[in-house]
C-alpha cells in the first residue's frame, strides 16, 4: 500500500470556472478564458488551477509592493491628521467595492473589474494628485526648482499615474524572473484606461502590446472608470464635511434629490454622523443606479445596432468600443458634474488643503533637485538599477576624482537618469517622502539614516 495521501477532490478547477463564466456572462462580458499576457505562467509544481486569468491578477496586484504601500498616501487629506480620512489605498478598495457592484448588475466580469480597480492607483506619487502635478511639470523642464536643460527634458516626456501604474506592473515590480507581475493585457488596458489617456501622451517606454490605444476601453475598464469617479466625488465630500456647512450641501441638486427620496427618514434622523452617512450613501446609491439603468440601454441599442447576437461576434468588434457605453445618463451627468465642481470649490481649493497642496509639491521638487545634483544622495539599490539599465559603472565604486567627469557624462543629462529619480519618487509613501526630506535638509533630523 502507498504511503502517499489520495489527491484532494477540487470543485471547481480554472475549466470549470471558464466555463461557469460563459454560461452566467452577457456576450459583451470579458471572457477570462481569451485573456492573454506577456509571459507564459509557469507550472511550479502546483497539482491544481483553480483560479481564472483575471482572479490570478487580483491576487498579483493585492500580494504586491506598489499596492502595500497606498496605504500611506494621501488621498486628499494627509491620512496622519486625522484618523479616518481616506488613504489611497481606502479609496482603491471603495473603488472596487463599486465596481463589482456595477459589473455584477450589467453582467459583467467581476473579477475583471475587480483586478483593474485594485491596480488602478498603484502608480500614484505620495501626497495624491499634488505629487503628480509637480513630477510632470519637473520633468517636462517646467517646474523653476528644478532647472533641467531643455534639450535633456524633451527626452525624457511627462508623468501621469495611469500610465506610472502601467510601469509599475510591467516593469517595477519584481516577484518573478521577469519583469513585473505580468498582468493579462485586459487588466493592464483597464488601469491605464481608468482616467484620462491620449495616444499621443509624451510616456516613454510604455508596452503597449494589448492596450488596445484606438479603443475607448473594454467595459469592465468603463466600469471601473466610472467607480473611480463616484467613489472620490462622495468621500472627499464626506472626508470635507468639516470645511464646509451642511446647509451649503444641501442646496446641491443631487443632495435635493437624495433627501427627496429619503424623504421622513432623513428629516427625522437626529444625530447629524447619521444623516451625513445617509447622504453620502444616497449620493452613490443615485449615480450608481443612474449608470447601471443607462448603461443598460446603451449596451442594448449598440448590440442591436451592429447586429452583435454571439460573444464571437461581439469580441470581433472588442478593440474598438466606443468610451461612452458604460456612462451616465444627462441628468446623471449633471449631477455628477454639479458635485465634483462644489468638491473642487469648497474642498479642494480650501485654505487647508491648499496648504498641504504646497508643503506636498515643495517636498518632492525639493527631493527631485537634490536626487538631481547629488546622485550620491540616492539609496543604493536605485543606483544599482541605474548602473544596470544604463550599463555605467557603480556610482560608489567611483574614485571621487573622477566623479564629476562621471555625473556630467552619464548622469544629470541623460533622461534614463531622470525617469529613475521619477520612479524612486513616485513610489513613495507619504511618510516615507516627509522623513527623506528631514533626513536631507533639517539641522537636526527626528529620522535617522536608513528606512524610514
Amino acid at each position: 500500500m502507498s504511503d502517499s495521501l489520495p489527491p484532494p477532490v477540487v470543485a471547481f478547477t480554472k475549466r470549470d470556472l471558464e466555463e461557469a463564466e460563459d454560461r452566467r456572462l452577457a456576450i459583451y462580458a470579458s471572457r477570462a478564458a481569451r485573456a492573454t499576457r506577456r509571459y507564459p505562467l509557469p507550472d511550479e509544481g502546483k497539482a491544481y488551477d483553480y483560479r481564472t486569468e483575471y482572479q490570478r491578477d487580483r491576487d498579483r496586484i493585492v500580494h504586491s509592493r506598489a499596492f502595500r504601500r497606498l496605504k500611506h498616501k494621501t488621498q486628499v487629506f494627509i491620512p496622519f491628521e486625522g484618523d479616518h480620512y481616506r488613504t489611497r489605498l481606502t479609496h482603491t478598495l471603495e473603488v472596487t467595492q463599486i465596481a463589482r457592484t456595477i459589473a455584477r448588475a450589467l453582467n459583467l466580469n467581476e473579477d475583471l473589474a475587480e483586478a483593474c480597480a485594485l491596480g488602478h492607483d498603484v502608480g500614484h506619487t505620495p501626497f495624491g494628485h499634488s505629487g503628480e502635478k509637480v513630477l510632470n511639470r519637473i520633468l517636462l523642464g517646467q517646474e523653476p526648482l528644478v532647472p533641467i536643460e531643455p534639450r535633456v527634458a524633451a527626452l525624457v516626456g511627462g508623468f501621469k499615474h495611469n500610465y506610472q501604474a502601467v510601469r509599475v506592473v510591467d516593469l517595477l515590480e519584481k516577484r518573478y524572473p521577469h519583469p513585473g507581475l505580468n498582468l493579462t493585457h485586459d487588466t493592464r488596458e483597464g488601469i491605464l484606461k481608468h482616467t484620462g489617456w491620449r495616444r499621443d501622451f509624451p510616456f516613454p517606454d510604455l508596452q503597449d502590446e494589448g492596450l488596445n490605444l484606438g479603443s475607448g476601453g473594454h467595459l469592465e475598464g468603463q466600469a471601473v472608470n466610472w467607480s473611480d469617479e463616484i467613489a472620490q466625488q462622495a468621500h472627499d465630500l464626506e472626508d470635507g464635511l468639516a470645511l464646509v456647512s451642511e446647509e451649503k450641501v444641501l442646496e446641491l441638486p443631487i443632495a435635493r434629490a437624495v433627501v427627496d427620496a429619503l424623504g421622513a427618514s432623513f428629516r427625522s434622523a437626529g444625530e447629524t454622523a447619521v444623516r451625513r452617512a445617509m447622504l453620502i450613501r444616497g449620493m452613490i446609491h443615485l449615480l450608481v443606479t443612474d449608470l447601471i439603468t443607462h448603461s443598460r440601454g446603451n449596451l442594448e441599442k449598440w448590440l442591436a445596432q451592429r447586429k452583435v447576437t454571439t460573444v464571437d461576434e461581439f469580441y470581433a468588434q472588442r478593440k474598438r468600443l466606443p468610451a461612452s457605453l458604460v456612462s451616465l445618463s444627462k441628468p446623471g451627468e449633471r449631477f455628477y458634474l454639479e458635485l465634483k465642481e462644489f468638491i473642487y470649490q469648497h474642498i479642494i481649493h480650501s485654505q487647508v488643503v491648499s496648504q498641504h497642496d504646497g508643503r506636498a509639491q515643495l517636498v518632492v521638487a525639493t527631493l527631485f533637485n537634490a536626487y538631481y545634483r547629488n546622485p550620491r544622495l540616492l539609496p543604493d539599490w536605485v543606483l544599482i538599477r541605474y548602473k544596470e539599465l544604463a550599463g555605467v559603472p557603480y556610482l560608489r565604486d567611483l574614485p571621487l576624482k573622477t566623479l564629476d567627469a562621471e555625473l556630467a557624462s552619464h548622469y544629470t543629462k541623460k533622461p534614463l537618469f531622470l525617469r529613475c529619480i521619477a520612479d524612486h519618487l513616485a513610489g513613495m509613501t507619504d511618510s516615507y517622502a516627509v522623513a527623506e526630506y528631514d533626513r536631507l535638509f533639517a539641522a537636526y533630523p527626528r529620522h535617522p539614516a536608513g528606512m524610514p
